[in-house]
């Protein structure tokens, strides 16, 4: 039987305030510590070099040392937390590319995994390169820091696994020193086919490299910002994909994209912390990361880094000339930027961790009045809230349109009369659930002049990131179909 709900205004549920997180929560953000990112950047700048080829075997220097550094600490983490962490080393033999890899090099990552206690293979991955280099990317025997780049997001996911692992999630949590980074991505390519081989759903992956500055090398400094790329057209697309969202939309609305903009909603909840500015494009200019090879399997994804980059203090050869410093050295880290960066990854950590996935929702309002929005329930969620902005808009409105909330607990009759920004009126908003989809319509709304979506909440009004309701908005691998062919 159809079960009719009520849907509510958001704008005068409280359950909704950005104060209702800050107030109720256990906030774990408040237990990052400086000292502890301090100490374990000296440990890892004290390897020499942790580049991809230097050597694998040498107990106290080199890429090997370093890694079985990171795997011993994290055993050590799991064990303050009754071996709640399973650490492994995750890891192949890449043969030679003609490129960066010379000889066949064994790439291995130091893997931590945190078990979710209710959707053990939905799963959050926080990263960093492990690996570093010089000015010659095949420089293996110099001594290479490598503090910033990425010596600061690798104490950064260390510290995450302490703090964070004291609690437990609905979500699994990953946490990954990645190596190979230097020389084309070769530790996030390995990890990706690796949880792809688990048959893990991915809600999120936090590719954090270089955030411990906040200067560059003209001077120029914004202490309060970390930046957020996010890819548009999705790396996975194929040509039918493609020729929808020419159509239809969706060139903003990537699960990426929507994972930036929810982290800046978050992190605008704590306005003296580190704030997001949201960069829209996969990478910098002609240059990559660890998130790629993730977009390149369909799984969302982000890079976080510094606001501002110092071109003299990465990818360079320990040296002074003319007067100028160069070299990734701790000296020119600075820590309070690092340390509220990181309270930013681990406040997003617990959310992603407690909330559900984002539903997969379509809309329908070809050649209507109304447009209707559907979903099938997402394990985890208590409540929905849909979004709506218009289509030449890039943000979603801080407020969503409605919430349906209960939907199985308590089924209601009744109506509402929402007015929204361009002055239309819902007439009337009802919600439908027949046991298998949700089906949302709204009265008087055409759809050719919105974009849709819609976030999922857990009990205490924790809500994923949004979902858009277009061609491939779904938090999930575009669908390959067989025998394809790509331009």
């Amino acid at each position: 039987m159809i079960k009719r709900l009520a849907l509510i205004a958001a704008f005068i549920a409280s359950p909704l305030s950005a104060d209702a997180h800050t107030e109720t929560s256990d906030d774990p953000g408040t237990e990052v510590s400086e000292e502890r990112l301090r100490a374990d950047m000296d440990t890892i700048v004290g390897f020499g070099t942790r580049h991809t080829l230097s050597s694998q075997t040498d107990p106290e220097r080199g890429v090997g040392a370093a890694v079985d550094w990171a795997l011993a600490e994290f055993g050590r983490i799991g064990a303050a937390c009754d071996n709640c962490l399973d650490v492994m080393p995750v890891g192949r033999v890449v043969e030679p590319d003609g490129r960066r890899i010379p000889t066949p090099t064994l790439i291995r990552n130091a893997v931590a995994i945190q078990r979710g206690t209710e959707r053990p293979d939905e799963v959050i991955i926080v990263q960093a390169h492990y690996d570093n280099r010089v000015t010659d990317p095949l420089n293996g025997t110099d001594d290479a820091p490598g503090a910033n780049d990425d010596g600061s997001g690798s104490v950064m996911v260390l510290e995450a696994a302490r703090i964070l692992s004291q609690r437990e999630y609905p979500s699994t949590i990953i946490y990954a020193l990645l190596t190979g980074e230097e020389q084309g991505l070769f530790g996030a390519g390995i990890l990706a086919d690796w949880v792809t081989e688990q048959g893990m759903t991915v809600k999120a992956v936090l590719n954090n490299d270089m955030i411990g500055g906040a200067c560059g090398s003209d001077g120029y400094c914004e202490p309060d910002y970390v930046r957020v790329f996010s890819e548009g057209l999705r790396a996975d697309s194929t040509q039918r994909l493609r020729a929808q969202q020419r159509r239809f939309g969706g060139e903003n609305d990537s699960p990426g994209r929507n994972i930036s903009r929810w982290l800046a909603g978050l992190a605008a909840e704590y306005p003296d912390g580190m704030q997001v500015k949201q960069v829209w494009r996969t990478d910098r200019m002609g240059r990559g990361g660890d998130q790629i090879p993730f977009l390149d399997r369909g799984y969302p994804a982000v890079r976080v880094t510094v606001s501002v980059e110092d071109y003299d203090h990465q990818h360079q050869d320990l040296r002074v000339e003319d007067g100028v410093t160069y070299g990734d050295t701790v000296d020119e880290l600075d820590f309070d930027y690092l340390t509220r960066a990181s309270v930013l990854n681990v406040r997003a950590l617990e959310r992603l961790a407690s909330t559900p996935m984002p539903p997969q929702v379509n809309a329908d309002g070809i050649v209507k009045t109304f447009t209707e929005l559907s979903w099938a329930p997402v394990s985890g969620a208590h409540h929905y809230l849909i979004h709506m902005r218009g289509t030449d808009q890039s943000y979603w409105p801080e407020q969503p349109v409605v919430l349906v909330t209960d939907m199985l607990k308590d089924p209601r009759q009744g109506s509402q009369t929402y007015r929204v920004e361009n002055g239309a009126v819902f007439d009337q908003i009802v919600s439908e659930f027949d046991g298998e989809v949700f089906r949302s319509r709204l009265d008087r709304v055409r759809g050719d002049d919105w974009m849709f979506g819609v976030s999922s909440c857990n009990a205490d009004w924790q809500c994923s990131p949004i979902s858009s309701a277009v061609p491939g908005g779904a938090f999930e691998p575009v669908a390959q179909p067989e025998a394809a062919t790509e331009e």
